[in-house]
């Protein structure tokens, strides 16, 4: 059976090239709203991280019709930390749009997914986005792609692929750089006629392989996948087990079947070869399960995720100002919480430690599990993290250590402090390349030298630098590199922090507070320009005395403090230094809040 009514599509692209906004066209093109519906900008970032950041998280489907073709898209995320997302779902589709920025070209993360979707032997389409930038190279851009293929040891057909120039926001494509287009039409057309309709046994036993899992309240687990033969029917008897058989396989029964029609999931009684379905009543159901009929279980290989590169200790928060905001406290609350993300998320990595109060987890990178703690703060739990650690390998005696691939893009004038921030960081020049007036440099970095180096990279390019990096590979250890250039200015007591104790702490550092904020002794209050850590007491007041003088009186101005988001936080941490995170607060804090056992531990290492 050919499917010739069906096609199963997947979006990858770099971050920030324009995979969701192009999406939004399709499904307008494709008659998904009504013409006096308010649509939403990038209305398939459904949640509010995503709205906020501007980026996409979670792969979602959608899906539009197009002369009488059903054309299933399942929209990626960009960011290499979310890479897990994208390479289970390359399993539901026969082909990809690979979008590539017109100004910006090939990226880390281009690289990253393209090379598992040719792993894959996908049909690949490549889009060139953003062609209405006034900085576009449209002839170079065709010709980097082709490169691109070429080292990744694309097919022959594959290096055949072809090529369209789309504006995703104007909602145009064109077979021809020198030409505009009118509307998508010639993008349609493409998907339809290169992309290979689904094909399979509608009467064979059935057999589906489960690549996402979703949750809800009222069903349980939801697992997403592709029936890759036979029939799917509302009631039925299956078996559900994995290829590698950790677990016995068992019987279960389909309770509810659904299919996505443009934003919706619609309720069907069957499905067959080819349909991306959402099934629920498997209980234990997971990533990877292949669904069969009973009586013929055939479990099918599923792709194997890269492994986590960094890690962070998670433990319940103990600082004096615990529990004032959070509504999940304890460590079994904690615990339920990261071993339910387990069930969604294939690329975390969640172990206990010795002590029954913290856990170890561990992600693709910093944003990866940034993104977790915020998701766990807005729901209220509170919690303590520490700073981030690579994961190192042993091979044969050997210390292996992950290294990125590290792209820059900078003003010519900042390169000479970006190589010199580098070259402390153990990083390798791979090449160097003018476009305009800028330069884009590519680095391999051993991945606990991009630790804390975000802030430092945007004041160095005056906010104009663009960075970003995917995982190549291990190689032996690097050496020491150094962590931060600066201190901690640390509270001396608790209390709450008032005017004329932050006055005089100024003069010490940059403060993170103002007045009026409950402080403990401990806490991490600003950050001082010295290597070292500075006590100061930021609620000393000021001693009233009956004598009088011109100028001592007058008002005392403050230097505006510095807000740190999560991210900014996790970059400043000092392995002796915790992360206290709460649904309203993000404080930084001492390991050992007193200040006398820290001096005394410092005598002792002396």
């Amino acid at each position: 059976m050919v499917r010739n009514d069906l096609r199963n599509i997947a979006i990858i692209a770099h971050v920030d090239h324009g995979k969701t906004t192009l999406v939004d066209e399709m499904l307008k093109q494709g008659g998904a709203f009504r013409e006096n519906q308010n649509v939403a900008e990038r209305v398939m970032d459904s949640n509010d991280l995503e709205r906020e950041r501007g980026i996409t998280i979670l792969a979602k489907n959608t899906s539009v019709c197009y002369n009488g073709i059903k054309i299933n898209i399942i929209d990626t995320p960009g960011h290499a930390d979310f890479g897990g997302e994208v390479e289970r779902v390359l399993n539901m589709v026969d082909g990809v749009l690979l979008l590539v920025d017109a100004a910006e070209g090939p990226m880390p993360q281009t690289r990253f997914v393209l090379s598992k979707a040719l792993e894959m032997g996908h049909k690949i389409i490549i889009v060139v986005n953003k062609i209405d930038r006034p900085d576009a190279r449209l002839d170079e851009i065709g010709d980097e792609v082709l490169e691109l293929l070429l080292e990744l040891d694309a097919n022959d057909e594959q290096l055949e692929s072809p090529i369209l120039f789309c504006s995703g926001r104007a909602g145009t494509a064109s077979l021809s750089q020198y030409e505009e287009g009118e509307d998508l039409t010639p993008l349609f057309d493409t998907i339809v006629n290169y992309i290979e309709p689904p094909q399979g046994d509608e009467n064979a036993p059935l057999q589906m392989l489960i690549s996402s899992i979703d949750y809800n309240e009222y069903v349980g687990r939801i697992g997403i996948g592709r029936i890759e033969r036979g029939t799917a029917r509302v009631g039925q008897a299956i078996t559900v087990g994995d290829y590698h058989e950790s677990r016995k396989p068992y019987n279960a029964k389909l309770v509810t079947l659904m299919q996505i029609q443009e934003l919706k999931r619609v309720p069907v009684e069957t499905a067959t070869v080819g349909d991306i379905v959402w099934v629920s009543g498997i209980e234990n159901i997971t990533i990877g399960d292949t669904v069969c009929e009973n009586g013929a279980f055939e479990p099918l290989p599923f792709t194997k995720i890269s492994e986590p590169t960094v890690e962070m200790t998670f433990s319940v928060n103990d600082s004096p100002l615990a529990g004032r905001d959070g509504k999940f406290v304890t460590s079994r609350q904690l615990r339920d919480r990261l071993f339910k993300e387990l069930l969604k998320d294939v690329s975390l990595r969640v172990s206990e430690t010795d002590s029954t109060d913290s856990f170890l987890v561990a992600g693709r990178g910093e944003m990866h599990l940034s993104i977790l703690i915020e998701n766990m703060r807005r729901e209220g739990y509170e919690l303590a993290v520490s700073t981030p650690r690579v994961l190192f390998r042993d091979d044969h005696g050997k210390k292996m250590e992950p290294i990125e691939r590290l792209v820059i893009d900078v003003p010519e004038e900042s390169v000479g402090s970006v190589m010199e921030k580098m070259g402390t960081r153990k990083a390798e020049l791979q090449s160097m390349h003018p476009q305009g007036s800028r330069m884009r440099l590519e680095f391999l970095i051993p991945a606990r030298g991009l630790f804390g180096y975000k802030s430092e990279f945007l004041t160095d390019t005056k906010g104009e630098g663009i960075m970003s990096s995917v995982f190549e590979g291990y190689e032996p250890y690097k050496g020491d590199i150094p962590r931060r250039s600066v201190g901690s200015l640390v509270s001396f007591e608790t209390g709450d922090s008032v005017t004329y104790g932050l006055y005089n702490a100024q003069e010490r550092g940059n403060l993170f507070i103002g007045a009026g904020v409950p402080v403990y002794e401990g806490m991490v209050v600003g950050q001082s320009p010295k290597g070292e850590d500075i006590v100061v007491n930021v609620c000393k007041r000021k001693h009233l005395t009956n004598t009088r003088a011109s100028g001592s009186d007058d008002a005392l101005r403050l230097v505006p403090p510095i807000n740190l988001s999560l991210e900014d936080c996790l970059e400043f941490l000092a392995d002796d230094e915790l992360l206290e995170v709460t649904p309203k607060n993000l404080r930084i804090r001492q390991r050992i809040l007193s200040n006398t056992q820290r001096a005394k531990n410092r005598a002792k290492v002396i």
